[in-house]
């Protein structure tokens, strides 16, 4: 029997990260958790201002993120987190080396279109293009699977499941 993985559900904003975390952690019968929540409140406050955060900012939220998933190694578990950089992904994997990422990825055009749609999240759009200038896909040597966000959130979250099924069983 497969152990449990912790997945992170990565990728910039917009892509739908808060739709298909929960949804994919329900498919695995594993517990969510939101990302956003591990952000003290000054990095809220300077993304809500349209300021992009610097790594500095992004370390202690990284850090909250990694343990976590770290507390969850072998009972499965999925958390959301943009980990748009290798380093911002090497940093989750230093304190949670088990973990699998879910990169989902789109167009911009279909990224921006949903984002204007959502209501009462943080981050502007204003900030997308800096977002998609700071990503760095998963590269050939880190554990996960790329998923298009193009239909519904069930196709996509069927996707994503069918993806990591997929994926060999890490050795412990």
């Amino acid at each position: 029997m497969r152990t449990p993985q912790v997945v992170v559900v990565m990728g910039v904003a917009g892509t739908g990260k808060t739709t298909i975390g929960p949804l994919l952690a329900a498919r695995l019968g594993v517990p969510y958790a939101e990302g956003d929540d591990f952000h003290p409140r000054a990095n809220i406050d300077k993304m809500s201002a349209g300021t992009p955060l610097d790594d500095s900012d992004r370390w202690p939220w990284l850090d909250a993120i990694g343990h976590w998933a770290h507390g969850r190694a072998g009972l499965g578990g999925v958390v959301s987190s943009s980990a748009l950089k290798r380093s911002y992904r090497d940093r989750l994997r230093a304190v949670a080396p088990g973990i699998v990422f879910v990169h989902l990825t789109g167009d911009r055009k279909l990224i921006e279109d949903r984002m204007t749609q959502r209501q009462g999240h943080f981050m502007p759009t204003a900030l997308l293009d800096s977002q998609f200038a700071t990503l760095q896909p998963l590269e050939p040597d880190e554990a996960g699977v790329a998923v298009d966000v193009d239909g519904s959130p069930q196709e996509i979250t069927e996707r994503a499941a069918q993806a990591l099924d997929a994926l060999p069983v890490a050795s412990e």
